[in-house]
């Protein structure tokens, strides 16, 4: 009777073992100081009302246990600014992802000449520091001086002001938001549709289908895994919209663009209420957990 032969797993030694924490030894630290540690530390921060007195004496400041977030739960600005955030990422969101398929799709099947520089211009905001794309687009919104009132200006229509009409500040900013995301978008889109085989396509055109039926019988089903991390990536950056309303608009005009992120900034660093700050931080965390355990039990049963 023949035996069976077992390959025996290689051995690894004490000495491959230290090799090898050795080697990842400065990235654990790395992480242990600068992430792990402020994020643990932030946890034990929003159960205290530590604040700019307790500067000096940090181990002094009193627990205060669930209070800081039974307060945020009734905290009307705290609301308001939850409404804009989630306002910013219902509209921005689609709009922004819509774009950067449509240019997608024209790269990929459209525009044959100059395809390169299509795609530089359109990822370049991308790469772009958000501070100086804001504080362009703050002057081309400019009431008085700004680049797109002097061209209505020209066609004899009078320009509002974009940025200090409470009804149009948070269009404006999902404006800028859009056009400054779509490349990002677009570079994943047209990644995915250069992963569809041709085939596909001329069999569908076999069985006479139009572009639209292709596009939604072949295209979309299988740019799914694609357009769910892009959705996913692009709410979580949007949930924590900061930049925008803090350099166009200040959080104004009357707090209409004011985000979850923004108001933590506030009561943390203008108000130097840290561990009230904290308590948002954690909320806003727990906020974009979910909202992304949601999308992917979404897309990703249809994958």
């Amino acid at each position: 009777m023949a035996t069976v032969r077992t390959r025996r797993e290689p051995h690894i030694s004490l000495r491959q073992h230290l090799t090898g924490w050795a080697f990842a030894l400065p990235f654990v630290i790395i992480f242990l100081v600068f992430m792990a540690g402020p994020i643990l530390a932030s946890l034990a921060l929003s159960f205290t009302d530590f604040g700019l007195r307790d500067l000096r004496n940090p181990l002094g400041t009193n627990f205060i246990g669930l209070d800081n977030y039974i307060e945020l739960a009734g905290d009307p600005t705290f609301r308001i600014a939850l409404f804009n955030t989630a306002y910013f990422v219902l509209v921005g969101v689609p709009l922004t992802l819509g774009l950067g398929l449509a240019a997608a799709l024209a790269l990929d099947r459209g525009i044959r000449r100059f395809r390169t520089i299509f795609r530089v211009g359109y990822y370049l905001p991308v790469v772009t520091s958000i501070v100086a794309v804001a504080v362009v687009w703050r002057f081309v919104l400019n009431p008085d001086y700004g680049l797109l009132n002097m061209t209505l200006g020209a066609i004899g229509i009078h320009g509002p002001d974009w940025l200090g009409t409470p009804t149009l500040a948070m269009p404006s900013l999902i404006v800028m938001a859009a056009w400054r995301n779509l490349g990002f978008a677009m570079v994943l889109f047209l990644a995915g549709l250069q992963t569809i085989p041709v085939q596909l396509y001329e069999a569908a055109s076999i069985d006479g289908a139009g572009r639209w039926a292709a596009f939604k019988s072949v295209t979309l089903p299988l740019l799914r895994p694609t357009l769910l991390f892009a959705v996913v990536i692009t709410t979580i950056g949007y949930l924590q919209v900061f930049e925008e309303p803090f350099v166009m608009t200040d959080g104004g005009p009357l707090d209409r663009t004011l985000s979850v992120s923004m108001f933590m900034y506030e009561e943390g660093f203008e108000f130097f209420h840290q561990g009230y700050a904290a308590a948002i931080a954690w909320v806003l965390f727990v906020l974009v957990a979910i909202v992304a355990v949601v999308q992917f039990r979404l897309l990703r049963s249809q994958t």
